[in-house]
């Protein structure tokens, strides 16, 4: 269990921590059960305030070479480093990951930074003679103050994901963290400030719907990413692309992993279980619906007996809160009432030592399920597999291919035609072949399909260049050519 220290969150405005005008929320640990410290909600008003400080020093920084702002961001990932356990312990201790977990999603954003840090040699511009004198040039440039509303499963990683590229493409960036971890947020924003960036280059604004709302609806705020469930990845999306402004949502996911009959049964047990117990289930990549294809039902007996051996607070973490604890419960609920059968019942489990006021629950598997369960449809985001039974490899694919999600498919197999075929098929936007967490390192680009995501392009690589950015095109002509024709 992580170590507690209990902290009050305030907004970053420049290089001031300033409390929001609204009213304070107590924040407390899904671990325990026991207060973390509080964070301010903030109105129009606070917006209004750091906007006004991204607004000062933009211009400089947009005026700024490239090869110049990664120089802070260079700093920033030493310091990321150099505090890693610290950053890990507070973000275990606010979103209730294991601190392997917490340190993964890290090690994870950090790759997105030395992404960003790569920009000066990867994204150079570009300039050609189209016609006899006549030079044609483009140059990317920032948007100006944009902004980033993130969830509370990876109160490093998705930050992370944002502001690197964001900052490193001469923008000025707002971070809106989740309510329920907002203290990773802060503690990412006092080493953006010891590693350089200037006043008002990052800044954070607390809160809930209401300070999403005002972010949205800010005439200065150019764009928008967003990750969460999919009815606010649509709704964010929606207000800000009906005010003309650019809005990348990531929302939620449905994932189906297919089990053909020739599947490697010690690798695809481990990487199901990883997949559906990681990070509690509370993850838009997680196995949600296992499709097992004829012969392969042997491997649920495996699984049922490896998730049944994770040690809560050491291999698995807490749900976010008790709410979402008791969502996952209804879930398993339904899905007996629905006449689905528990191989793995996760109500049954006991908390760690120490943290019986947490919001724990064990590893579930829930065989018999069909296609129009509950349990095989809706997010239930928690550690939580449906089990669903086919005869073809067809027959998954029509599964998946029906879903209004479009995050995550993976295929275990050990025939590499059968994995092209699934990976040609599958509607989803990211394809895993014996991989449970079907994620793209970078610079390969982060997003979904369908109802997962909402806008156009990526979240990371050169799909978050495109967000943060605006293309210039130049055409040149000093002199008329003698030999000049008509396109020039």
């Amino acid at each position: 269990m992580p170590a507690s220290e209990v902290r009050h969150c305030q907004n970053l405005v420049g290089q001031d921590w300033r409390s929001a005008v609204g009213p304070r929320v107590e924040l407390v640990s899904p671990w325990t059960g026991k207060p973390t410290g509080s964070v301010g909600l903030s109105s129009a008003v606070d917006v209004a305030e750091v906007v006004e400080a991204a607004r000062a020093a933009l211009p400089a920084w947009a005026r700024t070479p490239i090869k110049e702002r990664v120089r802070p961001l260079t700093r920033f990932a030493e310091l990321v480093q150099k505090n890693a356990a610290e950053l890990s312990a507070i973000a275990s201790l606010e979103s209730g990951k294991t601190q392997s977990e917490a340190l993964a999603g890290l090690q994870r954003g950090l790759e997105v930074v030395e992404y960003a840090q790569s920009l000066p040699n990867l994204d150079r511009g570009g300039a050609l003679e189209v016609s006899r004198g006549v030079t044609c040039e483009y140059r990317r440039e920032p948007l100006g103050i944009v902004a980033g509303i993130t969830p509370f499963n990876f109160p490093a990683m998705v930050p992370m994901w944002m502001f690197p590229i964001a900052l490193t493409l001469g923008n000025a960036f707002i971070l809106k963290p989740s309510e329920k971890v907002p203290l990773t947020a802060c503690r990412l924003g006092e080493l953006l400030l010891e590693a350089g960036y200037e006043a008002g280059l990052f800044s954070i604004v607390h809160g809930d719907r209401s300070a999403v709302e005002a972010l949205i609806d800010h005439p200065e705020i150019r764009a928008y990413g967003f990750v969460g469930s999919t009815p606010a990845a649509r709704a964010v999306h929606a207000r800000a692309t009906a005010l003309g402004k650019r809005a990348l949502c990531l929302g939620g996911a449905k994932n189906h992993l297919i089990v053909a009959p020739d599947a490697d049964d010690s690798l695809t047990v481990k990487a199901v279980v990883d997949s559906f117990t990681g990070c509690a289930g509370q993850r838009c990549m997680a196995a949600s619906v296992l499709v097992v294809v004829g012969e392969a039902s042997r491997v649920v007996e495996k699984v049922v007996e490896s998730a049944a051996r994770l040690e809560l607070g050491r291999e698995m973490g807490a749900l976010i809160d008790r709410a979402a604890n008791e969502r996952v419960r209804r879930g398993l609920e339904r899905a007996e009432q629905e006449g689905a059968k528990l191989l793995l019942d996760g109500r049954a489990r006991s908390a760690p030592a120490g943290c019986e006021g947490g919001n724990w629950i064990g590893p579930s598997v829930i065989d018999g399920v069909t296609p129009r369960m509950e349990c095989a449809e809706v997010e239930l985001f928690g550690p939580v597999l449906s089990v669903i039974h086919v005869d073809t490899v067809d027959d998954a694919l029509r599964l998946d291919q029906s879903s209004p999600y479009g995050n995550a498919t993976s295929i275990f197999t050990r025939s590499g035609r059968v994995a092209r075929y699934v990976a040609e098929r599958a509607t989803s936007g990211m394809i895993g072949v014996n991989v449970g967490v079907p994620v793209p390192r970078d610079p390969f680009s982060f997003g979904g399909t369908k109802d997962s995501k909402f806008g156009h392009g990526d979240i990371t690589g050169p799909g978050g260049v495109e967000l943060w950015s605006n293309l210039k095109k130049i055409t040149s002509k000093w002199s008329v050519s003698e030999d000049a024709n008509w396109m020039s």
